[in-house]
C-alpha cells in the first residue's frame, strides 16, 4: 500500500466503480502491484451511480489515468469514451477506461483473461466443441474473445433468458466466423449438449457466495476427458468444480480469470509488466481468509 506521505502532485489515481463496491479486492491487488514496483500510482475503490458524470470526472483529472468498471456500470460506460477497439465493441461492454491525454479509451479484459486461463491449463481449444452457460456479460466478453481468436468446432450457449440468448447468438453470427447454436437451459438440452461437449465454461451466478451447495450439472453428465471452467471464484472450488474434480475431470478456477483481467488492467494503466505473482497471493489471501 503506498504511504500517503509519499503521494504528490505526479501520483497517478486509478479506481474502480461500481455499485456495490465495498466487496471489490481490486484496489488491494492493484497497490500490492504498485508498491512491489515502486510506482507512483495509487488505486481507490468508488460507489458510482452517476456514470455519465464518473467518466466526465476522469477525463478533467490529469493525474487520473485508469478506472476499472464493474457491476451494474459495464454497458452504459460505452456511451462515455471516445475510442472502443470492435472487438469490445461487439461484446456490447468494457471493464476498462484508460485515460489518454484527454481521450478516454475503453476496453475489455475479461474475455482475455478467461482465454488465457485456458491457454495456462494447456487447454486446446481449436476442434473441440465448446459448451457456454449463460449468456450475460461475461458470456459475451468470453464467447466473442474464443470466437475471434481460436477455432471451435462448436459453440453451444445455453441460458434461461431468451432474449439474452437471441441477442448473443445472433451478434456473435454476425461478428464473427464462429458455427455458433443456442437454446434454451432445459434438463433435456442440457443433457443433449453436455453428451458432445469437450470444454464447459459456466458463465452464471449459481454456486456463487453464499449459495455454494448449488450447480447447474448435475454430476452424473459428466464425460471422461471433459474440461470444466466455472468463471465463479468464491468459493475457490465451487460444488460445480468439485463434483467435475470427483470424476477425474480438467478442472479451471474462476480466480485465474479474475487475476488474469487483472493483470492485464495493471499493465494497461503502468505501460510495464505487472508482478503477477504479488497480485495472485494477494487474492488468495483475501479469499482463503
Amino acid at each position: 500500500m503506498k504511504d500517503f506521505r509519499t503521494i504528490s502532485a505526479n501520483t497517478r489515481l486509478c479506481a474502480v466503480i461500481g455499485n456495490p463496491i465495498a466487496h471489490s479486492l481490486s484496489p488491494a491487488i492493484h497497490n500490492a502491484a504498485f508498491a512491489e514496483l515502486d510506482l507512483d500510482f495509487v488505486y481507490l475503490a468508488c460507489r458510482v451511480e452517476d456514470v455519465k458524470n464518473a467518466l466526465a470526472g476522469m477525463r478533467a483529472l490529469e493525474n487520473f489515468r485508469g478506472m476499472s468498471v464493474t457491476i451494474p456500470h459495464k454497458i452504459e460506460a460505452m456511451k462515455y469514451v471516445d475510442e472502443i477497439a470492435e472487438a469490445d465493441r461487439s461484446i456490447g461492454s468494457i471493464n476498462t477506461v484508460i485515460h489518454e491525454k484527454g481521450r478516454l479509451v475503453g476496453l475489455g479484459t475479461d474475455g482475455p483473461g478467461a482465454l488465457k486461463a485456458l491457454v495456462d491449463a494447456g487447454i486446446e481449444i481449436d476442434g473441440k466443441n465448446i459448451l457456454m452457460l449463460g449468456s450475460g456479460g461475461a458470456a459475451r466478453a468470453i464467447s466473442f474473445t474464443l470466437a475471434l481468436n481460436t477455432k471451435p468446432e462448436q459453440l453451444s450457449i445455453l441460458d434461461i433468458d431468451e432474449d439474452m440468448l437471441q441477442q448473443l447468438t445472433a451478434d456473435l453470427k454476425a461478428g464473427t466466423n464462429a458455427p455458433v447454436t443456442s437454446d434454451l437451459l432445459t434438463q433435456s438440452a442440457l443433457a443433449a449438449a453436455m453428451d458432445t461437449a469437450d470444454i464447459i465454461i459456466h458463465c452464471t451466478p449459481v454456486g456463487m457466495h453464499p449459495n455454494t451447495d448449488a450447480s447447474l450439472i448435475p454430476a452424473d453428465l459428466f464425460r471422461s476427458g471433459q474440461v470444466v471452467f466455472d468463471i465463479v471464484y468464491t468459493p475457490l472450488e465451487t460444488k460445480l468444480l468439485a463434483d467435475a474434480r470427483s470424476r477425474g475431470l480438467t478442472v479451471i478456477c474462476g480466480v485465474e480469470m479474475f487475476i488474469n483481467q487483472a493483470v492485464l488492467q495493471f499493465e494497461r494503466f503502468t505501460g510495464v509488466d505487472a508482478p503477477a505473482e504479488v497480485m495472485r497471493r494477494v487474492v488468495m489471501e483475501h479469499l482463503t481468509s
